[in-house]
C-alpha cells in the first residue's frame, strides 16, 4: 500500500504569468535538489486537466524505504511552502492521504518529527537491515 502527499490551490483568478513563471522556476530549483533520483519528486498535474477554480495541483508518492522518508517528506513539504508563500491568496489544501498537514506561518508546512536527526538515524538503520 503507497501512501501520497497531495498538495491543491485553489482561487478565483488564475495564474498571472509572473505567478506561473515563480512556479515553474520553483518546480524545476526544488526537482533540481531533490534528494533521490529514483524516487518521486514535487509532481504537479497538468493546468488544462484541473477543476475550475484550481491553479496548482499535484502529488507525490512516499518512498516504501524507511530511511528515505523523513528526506522525501521534508524536501517536498519544503518544496510546496516555497509553492505557498509564492501564491499566498490562494486556498491551500496539503494532505497525507487523510491526514491534513497544518500550515505554519513561520515555518509552513511540517509533520512532527521530519527534521529530527535521531529519528531518521533509527529510520535509516532498519531500512538497512
Amino acid at each position: 500500500m503507497s501512501v501520497s502527499l497531495y498538495y491543491t490551490a485553489r482561487r478565483a483568478t488564475p495564474l498571472s504569468g509572473s505567478e506561473s513563471a515563480t512556479v515553474t522556476r520553483v518546480v524545476a530549483e526544488r526537482r533540481a535538489s531533490f534528494p533521490y533520483e529514483d524516487e518521486e519528486s514535487l509532481y504537479l498535474y497538468d493546468p488544462g486537466a484541473a477543476e475550475p477554480g484550481t491553479v496548482l495541483d499535484g502529488s507525490t508518492k512516499m518512498p516504501f524505504d524507511p530511511g528515505r522518508l523523513l528526506p522525501v517528506v521534508a524536501h517536498v513539504l519544503d518544496s510546496v511552502t516555497e509553492l505557498r508563500r509564492a501564491l499566498p491568496d490562494a486556498d491551500w489544501h496539503v494532505h497525507m492521504d487523510d491526514l491534513d498537514v497544518e500550515w505554519d506561518e513561520a515555518k509552513g508546512y511540517e509533520l512532527p518529527g521530519m527534521r529530527d536527526a535521531d529519528l531518521q538515524a533509527e529510520l535509516s538503520a532498519e531500512s538497512e537491515r
